[in-house]
C-alpha cells in the first residue's frame, strides 16, 4: 500500500477512535449521574483516545519512511559479490545509481551481470517493506486506539492529559527552529574546518585576493591570497550600505506619513501599493538594475566627467536593492509606530508639543526597538541578496570603496562555487562553507549589537 493511502487510512482510524471514545465517555457519564460528574468533557476523552491511536502509528510511519531506502540499499549491496562490496563509498553510490536506473527501465544493459540479481532482490525487499509497513502501522494504530478506549474512566483527567500533549507539541515545534539553527551551524562548521586544514584561517580572513580557481591546482591551492575573503565582505558591506542608505530613510518617512499624517483613504491606497514591491521577484529587480539603472548611471557619471564607469557597479545594485527592501522597513515601522499608545501622544500634546516634536521626541523613541528590528531585517535581506548582485554588480572580487566599480558579494560567490557537479574534497568547493560560516558570524554579531541598542533605549520607557 502506498504511503499516502496508508496515511489516509490512519487518519480515518483515528477519527473513528475519537468518535467511539467520545461515545464511551457519554455512556459512562450516564452511569455516574451525567456529564457534570465526569472529570472532563466527553470531547477530551475522545481526543485522548485519538492521541493513543494516532501518535504511535504516525511515528512508526515517519521512521519507516525515513530509513526504508537506506536499509534496503544496504541490504541489496550486502548481498552482492565481494568485488562490489570492496568498492569505496563513492563507487558504491554509482553502483546503486546504475541498479536503480536499470530497475526503472532508464537503462537496458548493465556493466555487471550481478546487477540483475540485485534488481530482483531490490523489488522483493521493497514489496516486503510495503507489506510490513502496512501491517505494522495499522496494527499499532488499532492497538493504540483500543488502549486509549479502554483507559476511558469517569475519573480520568482527560483534559489535563490532552493539554499536556498540546504543550509537548508546542515545545517540539519551538525546538525545531533551534535545532535547525544548530544543525546548520554544525554542518557548515565541519566543512569549514576541513577547508581551514588546507588554507590557513589568517589567509582567508585577512587576505585581499580572491581567486578560487587556483584551487584546481593542488600546488597553489593554499597559496597566500588565493582565498582572501576581504574583497567579498567589502563588496557585501558596500552594496548593503548603499541599499540601507536608500531604504531606511525612505521607509521610515513613509511609515511616519502613513501613520501620523495620511488620511484613512490615502493610507488604504498607498500602503497596499507600497507592499506590492515586496512581492516582485528579485530576478525582475535584477533585470531592472542591469538593463535600466546601470546604463543610466554609467551615462550620468560619464557626462559629469568621471572616469570610465563600469557597466556593472555596486551603486546600481545597491540602489535597486534599496528600492526592494523599502517595504520591509516601512511595513514593520508602520506596525510599530501604530502600536505606540495614543495616551503618550495625548500627553505630549497636552504639554504643548507640536506634532513633529511628538513624533521626534515621544513616538520614535518608544518605537525604537521595533524600528531597529525592521532595519535589521532589511540589512539581513540586503546581505543575503544574490540575483540583483549577479546581474548588476558582476562577479569581480575587487577590493574597492568606489561604488562605480564592479564588485561581488559573499552570497554570489557561494552560489558560484556550488554550481554544477562539484566534489567536496577541494578547497575551491569547501571555501563556500567557510564563507557561509563567516557570514553566519557576521549576522550574529549584527544581532547582538542590535539587541544591545534595543535594550539600552527600551530601559528609558520601562
Amino acid at each position: 500500500m502506498a504511503s499516502s493511502s496508508l496515511f489516509l487510512i490512519l487518519i480515518l482510524i483515528v477519527l473513528v477512535v475519537y468518535l467511539f471514545g467520545r461515545k464511551r465517555s457519554e455512556i459512562l457519564a450516564q452511569a455516574v449521574g451525567g456529564v457534570r460528574n465526569l472529570h472532563s468533557l466527553p470531547n477530551y476523552y475522545g481526543l485522548m483516545a485519538a492521541v493513543w491511536a494516532g501518535v504511535p502509528g504516525l511515528l512508526l510511519l515517519c521512521a519507516w519512511l525515513a530509513f526504508e531506502n537506506t536499509v534496503i540499499q544496504n541490504m541489496v549491496i550486502a548481498g552482492m559479490p565481494d568485488h562490489i562490496n570492496s568498492l569505496s563509498q563513492s563507487e558504491l553510490g554509482l553502483v546503486w545509481m546504475e541498479i536503480s536506473n536499470l530497475q526503472l527501465g532508464a537503462m537496458s544493459s548493465a556493466s555487471d551481470p550481478s546487477y540483475f540479481a540485485a534488481i530482483d532482490r531490490l523489488e522483493l525487499l521493497r514489496s516486503q517493506s510495503q507489506i510490513g509497513k502496512t501491517v505494522l502501522v495499522l496494527s499499532l494504530t488499532v492497538l493504540g486506539g483500543l488502549v486509549g478506549w479502554r483507559l476511558i474512566r469517569p475519573e480520568q483527567k482527560a483534559r489535563n492529559q490532552f493539554e499536556g500533549v498540546l504543550r509537548l507539541l508546542l515545545l517540539m515545534s519551538s525546538m525545531i527552529a533551534i535545532l535547525t539553527t544548530v544543525g546548520i551551524l554544525f554542518s557548515v562548521m565541519f566543512e569549514s574546518i576541513r577547508f581551514f586544514q588546507t588554507v590557513p584561517i589568517t589567509d582567508f580572513v585577512f587576505g585581499t585576493k580572491w581567486s578560487p580557481q587556483m584551487a584546481l591546482n593542488a600546488e597553489v591551492a593554499g597559496s597566500s591570497g588565493a582565498f582572501g575573503a576581504v574583497p567579498l565582505f567589502a563588496g557585501t558591506l558596500l552594496i548593503a550600505s548603499i541599499a540601507l542608505i536608500v531604504a531606511v530613510p525612505i521607509g521610515l518617512m513613509t511609515a511616519v506619513y502613513l501613520v501620523e499624517y495620511a488620511s484613512p483613504k490615502m493610507r488604504s491606497i498607498v500602503k497596499p501599493l507600497l507592499e506590492v514591491l515586496a512581492g516582485i521577484p528579485t530576478v525582475v529587480y535584477g533585470f531592472f538594475a542591469a538593463l535600466t539603472m546601470a546604463p543610466q548611471l554609467k551615462t550620468f557619471f560619464e557626462n559629469l566627467g568621471a572616469d570610465p564607469v563600469s557597466s556593472e557597479s555596486a551603486l546600481a545594485a545597491g540602489l535597486v536593492m534599496g528600492i526592494m527592501i523599502i517595504p520591509f522597513v516601512s511595513s514593520l515601522a508602520d506596525d510599530v509606530i501604530n502600536a505606540v499608545p495614543n495616551s503618550m501622544r495625548d500627553g505630549s500634546y497636552g504639554l504643548g508639543a507640536t506634532r513633529s516634536e511628538t513624533i521626534k521626541l515621544v513616538v520614535f523613541p518608544a518605537a525604537l526597538p521595533g524600528i531597529v528590528s525592521g532595519v535589521l531585517l532589511a540589512a539581513s535581506r540586503a546581505i543575503g541578496e544574490t540575483m540583483i548582485v549577479v546581474m548588476a554588480a558582476g562577479l569581480a572580487a575587487n577590493l574597492t570603496g568606489n561604488p562605480l566599480e564592479a564588485v561581488t558579494t559573499v552570497t554570489v560567490q557561494i552560489a558560484t562555487l556550488l554550481v554544477g557537479d562539484q566534489e567536496f574534497d577541494s578547497p575551491k568547493t569547501l571555501s563556500a562553507f567557510a564563507l557561509g560560516l563567516m557570514l553566519f558570524i557576521t549576522t550574529l554579531m549584527l544581532n547582538i549589537v542590535a539587541l544591545a541598542v534595543v535594550k539600552r533605549f527600551r530601559e528609558q520607557y520601562d
